[in-house]
């Protein structure tokens, strides 16, 4: 199964193990050979965490957001733990999901497809194997998929790669059930409650929103035009970055592709490989190597898939990139998340856009506005300022419409609860107040003030668009 293709694209030749030929970075090195055997073993008998019905339900709607007719929000934990499959921390995101999507959707006027960074995100990527902690050297935490967090025990153990999918199904067994059961239901978005949101302003202009909804269900009771199944629940999807590539190979299958679905590659049997751990994976900023094992990888499943883009990323490297994970040019197969900083998105994002059009790709286009204005402050924690945040979102936007093209969406590190790691934003944290709740294991999150605040924001300039365009965006 060694054979690969060339940069041209030609998939032929690609198995899911095909990326073990190829050079890797971020590579796991474990102790007990034989243990990982057994592991994956393990994973590969057992059943699929999604489906190829729901994943190319998902590359649908991504489609209609690469054409400007859906906008997408993809949320969640930067280094989600075991200990977060539990029914509040996964209550919680839920309905900041929700209530951000409630938001947009008022603001845009178009559906909202919602990818939670949930069920399955427990491997993160490292600058460094090692950090120094109480002045020992010790291996960096790498994820629950892989070690632990505790300085005491960072040994690799492939056990956590079984735990992991465990964790993973448990997570969205239980969203699955809390959506089916009407958690989403929007004739009762009053049920959703504000939580940690304790700001004025925000709780009134969220109300305001909430009753225009209301009265907008009311009014198609009265006339008969209630579609109560399709108010009742919404699609929420998952999403991890694939950087374990045992765990992603061992989840890999060969599945029938669902009617009427024209798959990426053509098969004799009617069956494509799909990647049953997720609906959707990313390709991180620091393994998108043209020759590396990752790109050899995701080159061929049939599922949506993500490419971070970085200040390093050259414009011909892009274009080749997206030749390389998308010969065929389907429109919405690739999500390029552009992730520079505030300081360097106006310089690059506009070369990249002009590069891809060019190219004759159509992508969607997302702004992780997180990543590249992380800084530390000088106790060392590490911390995103609220306005750097929105000062890069903001730019996107701008430039996007510049370039006549558009944003197709968000993706944010945010979580429900109440901490306090991201400074800025409405209630004015300041760096003193960090200490107060900082519980991220990995990067800091937007609190649920701070995420919902950023979709007003969004949610804001594009009805100030509309208005000024006459075109109006009601409910």
């Amino acid at each position: 199964m060694g054979h690969t293709q060339g940069a041209n694209g030609d998939g032929q030749n690609w198995s899911p193990d095909s990326w073990r030929s190829k050079p890797i970075k971020q590579m796991v090195e474990y102790e007990d050979s034989e243990a990982v055997s057994a592991a994956l073993k393990k994973l590969s008998s057992l059943p699929p965490i999604v489906t190829p019905t729901e994943i190319t339900k998902l590359k649908s709607h991504l489609r209609d957001v690469a054409l400007g007719k859906a906008f997408l929000l993809q949320g969640g934990d930067c280094a989600e733990l075991f200990s977060y499959c539990s029914d509040e921390p996964i209550d919680s995101k839920i309905k900041l999901l929700l209530q951000m999507s409630l938001v947009l959707i008022w603001g845009m006027n178009k559906p909202v497809i919602r990818i939670g960074r949930m069920a399955g995100q427990y491997a993160k990527p490292r600058s460094s194997p090692t950090e120094v902690v109480d002045g020992k050297t010790i291996a960096s935490f790498r994820g629950d998929i892989l070690n632990d967090f505790d300085p005491a025990n960072r040994t690799l153990d492939p056990e956590r790669l079984v735990s992991a999918y465990f964790h993973s199904a448990t997570t969205l067994n239980y969203v699955r059930g809390q959506l089916a059961s009407g958690i989403a239901d929007l004739h009762n978005p009053l049920d959703w409650g504000l939580g940690h949101v304790r700001d004025k302003d925000l709780q009134t202009k969220y109300s305001k929103i909430v009753n225009s909804i209301s009265e907008s269900l009311r009014f198609m009771r009265t006339i008969g035009a209630d579609t109560a199944g399709q108010l009742h629940t919404v699609d929420l999807y998952t999403s991890h970055e694939g950087l374990v590539m045992e765990y992603e190979q061992a989840l890999t299958r060969s599945l029938r592709n669902p009617g009427g679905y024209t798959p990426s590659r053509k098969s004799s049997d009617g069956k494509g490989w799909y990647n049953t751990a997720a609906h959707f994976l990313w390709i991180g900023d620091r393994t998108r190597q043209i020759d590396g094992g990752h790109v050899e990888y995701f080159r061929g499943i049939e599922n949506p898939i993500g490419i971070k883009v970085g200040p390093s990323m050259k414009t011909d490297e892009l274009v080749q990139l997206l030749d390389i994970v998308n010969p065929n040019k389907e429109i919405g197969k690739v999500t390029l998340i552009t992730r520079y900083g505030e300081d360097k998105v106006e310089a690059m994002l506009g070369h990249h856009i002009e590069a891809v059009k060019e190219s004759g790709h159509i992508v969607v286009w997302q702004c992780d506005p997180m990543h590249g204005n992380t800084r530390s402050t000088p106790t060392g924690l590490k911390t995103r300022h609220f306005s750097s945040v929105f000062s890069e979102l903001s730019s996107a936007l701008k430039i996007h419409k510049q370039h006549g093209s558009f944003l197709g969406g968000v993706h944010l590190e945010l979580t429900g609860d109440a901490v306090t790691e991201c400074v800025g934003g409405s209630e004015g944290l300041a760096e003193e107040d960090l200490s107060l709740n900082y519980t991220t294991f990995c990067d800091p999150r937007l609190n649920e003030k701070q995420a919902l605040e950023l979709a007003f924001l969004v949610a804001g300039h594009y009805r100030e668009v509309d208005q000024l365009s006459g075109s109006g965006a009601g409910l």
